[in-house]
């Protein structure tokens, strides 16, 4: 029997679902404009919760709503109507950690699936959610690949396994941080992090509240808990043979761009791999392409152990940026090979354009006109969300993406 997996996208925002799909997931994850851990992504309104479904289901691909959030007694006030709500509009499964939430959630028939918050580390603890009704289980981000193999050998029929392969880690234990809650007020647990594990530290002397001492030898200071991202592109084969039913990809604060390079890279590296398993050879453009999308240094987290120091980059160190996103098409080419592109950031006449597409093989050109929606000619185009038109050497389809080379 061929194997089958899902590549789980995050998405913030409407357009950062329509990327997610457009790109290759097979499901999408996101939020409300409450119960989730993502209180400051743009999240969803009812209105395009209801949308997202119906453009998701139309695809034949699914949506998973986070309600992860650990509530307080307040919080399930208007919490089981909502949930009807969710209901009838069609969401296949929702993310949850609280087990009252749970409760509430399997009363409302949707289907559940346990939050990493849960902190799932064995075979045990994953038969026993399982008799609690629970479908799926996103298991803990400090598993190794090894325990999550024995985890679904050993796992009930029906129960399936989720885990993380690319994003940000936190430097809490699967992510249920109190750091936040304590220095600022604003609490991880309920969607509002800080991420004071991103912050840069000094030390001083009590006493001498004037006088900072770095804690390494850097003028800079020290980001002491600052955590590499994960990338596990290199260890699809190993994952897919796990037993592991879905691979997640973190980033709902992320955009369009970010989730369109990493989305596109492992969908093609996962359909490499199915498709020839004894032939395989990871093209490794696709693991550049996610160092083109990234803003931090990477790590495998603890699928191979504990990765200690390794896992930190204390430095904060500078990813190298190779593109800059620069637009969006809005359609499909035009038979004269224009098309209308959605301005991103500023570029110019004359840079070098690469096109990022689930269609197209790898291409770019330099960019010799720009026109305005009167098709009147301008040098560049500086203006945010400016609707411009271009000529494509390669015909463009709506949702493709295009970046500028950096100098």
């Amino acid at each position: 029997m061929k194997k089958k997996v899902e590549l789980l996208a995050p998405a913030g925002n409407i357009e950062c679902l329509k990327t997610a799909l457009y790109f290759g997931a097979d499901a999408v994850y996101l939020a409300g404009k409450q119960y989730g851990l993502r209180a400051f992504a743009a999240n969803f309104t009812q209105e395009e919760l209801g949308e997202a479904v119906r453009l998701a289901h139309s695809l034949k691909k699914r949506v998973y709503l986070a309600l992860n959030a650990l509530f307080r007694n307040q919080d399930f006030e208007g919490f089981p109507e909502y949930l009807l709500q969710i209901k009838e509009m069609g969401i296949d499964a929702v993310i949850v950690s609280d087990p009252g939430v749970m409760q509430c959630c399997l009363e409302a028939g949707l289907e559940v699936h346990l939050s990493t918050q849960a902190s799932t580390l064995n075979a045990q603890s994953a038969a026993f959610w399982h008799r609690q009704g629970v479908k799926r289980i996103v298991l803990a981000r400090e598993i190794t690949l090894a325990e999550a193999a024995e985890i679904a050998q050993n796992a009930p029929d029906g129960l399936e396994l989720e885990a993380f392969i690319h994003g940000a880690m936190c430097i809490a234990y699967s992510g249920r941080c109190l750091l936040s809650s304590v220095l600022t007020g604003r609490s991880g647990n309920k969607g509002e992090c800080a991420q004071p594990c991103r912050w840069r530290y000094t030390i001083h002397e009590a006493g001498y509240p004037e006088e900072y001492f770095p804690i390494e030898e850097d003028e800079n200071g020290a980001y002491l808990l600052n955590s590499k991202d994960l990338m596990m592109i290199e260890h699809l084969p190993a994952l897919i043979e796990s037993g592991i039913a879905s691979f997640k990809i973190e980033g709902r604060m992320k955009s369009a761009y970010y989730v369109g390079c990493v989305v596109g890279a492992y969908r093609k590296a996962i359909d490499a791999y199915l498709a020839d398993p004894e032939h395989y050879l990871l093209d490794q453009a696709l693991v550049q392409e996610l160092y083109d999308s990234a803003t931090r240094r990477f790590t495998t987290g603890f699928y191979f152990g504990n990765p200690a120091g390794e896992g930190q980059d204390i430095s904060r160190s500078p990813v190298p940026r190779r593109y800059g996103f620069c637009g969006i098409a809005l359609e499909n080419s035009r038979e004269d090979g224009l098309v209308l592109i959605e301005q991103r950031n500023k570029f110019s006449v004359g840079d070098t354009i690469n096109v990022l597409s689930p269609n197209l093989p790898p291409t770019q050109f330099t960019l010799k006109n720009i026109w305005d929606e009167q098709m009147q000619e301008q040098p560049a185009a500086p203006h945010p969300q400016q609707r411009i038109y271009i000529a494509c050497p390669v015909p463009l389809a709506k949702g493709d993406l295009l970046r500028r080379k950096l100098d």
